[in-house]
């Protein structure tokens, strides 16, 4: 008779009751995969990861091999929030990758152990610390391919660098010059199944019109009553997407955040071959604490969305939720830091779709220029007409001059607020 006691594969579980310990099965884990490197089988070289066809090829022999890709697309597998769940997920990149961790940003960057680049992609600082990546970190379950190449990508940037006349002249040459390092960076998604019971005093207007017998006038008059309105709102909210990590400007992140969904594949390390990849520095906790947030907010929208007019006041709602899922997935971009007269500035591509999002600098001369053609002919016009005006003929011109220049102010207004936007991430 066995009298091991727990018995064996059994841990401690919570026990609601003071002195009563519980044990339960110990959770079934994901065994970790071995750590593997990517060597051409005819000359053992190095092998990368090849965005045209997303396969692995050998930069020294042309050896080339297509990897296994399952896509699985927004069907990918989800987890709920269970603390069995988190200790099932598997850890590790299954692949040998040395940190590079930069102590101007903080970011820590995974990259391939023949990497010999001593900067930092985000802020390109060369203040960094290069060590073993650790293996007990979160291991993504999923990825978007990367399929939109460095020539693809030099090209679409350097269209976009000159797709302003704002900026200089010679600022497209930058993209020839940039280095666009390729990059997987850490996103979640979530899932949740919110209902919402909401009451509120919402605005009911009406109008008449009635004659004034002292005016003798028809005069509209508006009443404005409220009433409480009450309703239930139920809604469903499907991959709601959060950025891993910090340590890119979240103007940037927003912008170039129309993924795919559907191209989602099972993670497989071969993707990983000759490519950096961001390390999530934003919890599960933290992200899902802002998710809840978002939740909420499309939840309220949805609710005041139902009342008869959308002024309202003294609104409330009862908000829950079921259903919760969440997702660790990597997505593929492009960054780059180009120096333009001293200054740095960053760059960054969607390596899905190959949407461009960046600072450019600003030519000041040429937008100077603009703004004052714009209110120049209001200034000229306003001159003459002053002169003119004291042989008593100029009051029309003056007017006219003043309506122009105020239509150039705000004209030249309007130039200055788009041009501070060119850098503004």
């Amino acid at each position: 008779m066995n009298t091991q006691f727990p018995p064996a594969n059994f841990v401690p579980a919570r026990s609601v009751v003071p002195g009563i310990q519980l044990y339960m099965p110990a959770p079934e884990r994901e065994k970790h995969r071995e750590i593997v490197e990517f060597r051409c089988p005819q000359c053992n070289g190095e092998t990368a990861y090849n965005a045209a066809d997303g396969g692995l090829t050998c930069a020294y022999c042309g050896f080339h091999e297509p990897p296994p890709k399952e896509v699985v697309g927004k069907g990918a597998d989800e987890f709920e929030f269970t603390v069995e769940t988190l200790e099932r997920a598997a850890h590790g990149w299954g692949v040998a990758r040395q940190a590079l961790q930069c102590q101007n940003c903080g970011a820590t960057t995974i990259v391939p152990p023949e990497d010999l680049s001593h900067s930092c992609p985000f802020c390109g600082s060369n203040q960094v610390v290069q060590r073993q990546a650790p293996q007990e970190v979160l291991r993504p379950r999923f990825l978007v391919p990367l399929t939109i190449g460095v020539d693809q990508c030099r090209e679409r940037v350097g269209a976009w660098l000159g797709s302003s006349w704002m900026t200089p002249a010679s600022l497209k040459r930058m993209a020839r010059l940039a280095e666009f390092i390729p990059i997987y960076l850490p996103y979640w998604t979530f899932d949740a199944n919110t209902a919402a019971s909401w009451r509120a005093q919402v605005a009911h207007t009406s109008h008449s019109r009635r004659y004034n017998s002292r005016t003798r006038r028809w005069e509209t008059r508006s009443k404005t009553t409220w009433k409480w309105e009450s309703g239930q709102a139920q809604l469903h909210i499907d991959d709601l997407l959060l950025a891993g990590t910090d340590k890119l400007s979240r103007v940037l992140l927003q912008r170039t955040k129309e993924y795919d969904l559907h191209d989602l594949v099972v993670y497989d390390p071969a993707y990983l071959a000759g490519v950096k990849a961001q390390a999530y520095d934003i919890s599960l906790e933290r992200a899902w604490s802002v998710a809840r947030e978002e939740m909420r907010e499309r939840t309220k929208r949805a609710c005041q969305a139902q009342a008869t007019s959308q002024q309202m006041r003294s609104f409330s709602m009862d908000m829950s939720s079921a259903d919760e899922a969440w997702r660790y997935i990597l997505l593929p971009a492009y960054v780059a830091t180009y120096r333009y007269e001293s200054k740095v500035y960053q760059v960054m591509v969607n390596g899905q779709t190959g949407v461009v999002a960046g600072q450019r600098p600003v030519d000041w001369l040429k937008v100077g220029l603009a703004m004052a053609g714009l209110v120049a002919p209001g200034l000229i016009l306003g001159l003459v007409g002053l002169l003119l005006l004291l042989a008593g003929v100029g009051v029309p011109l003056v007017a006219i001059a003043f309506v122009l220049l105020m239509g150039g102010a705000v004209g030249a207004a309007y130039l200055f607020t788009l041009a501070q936007k060119l850098d503004d991430v």
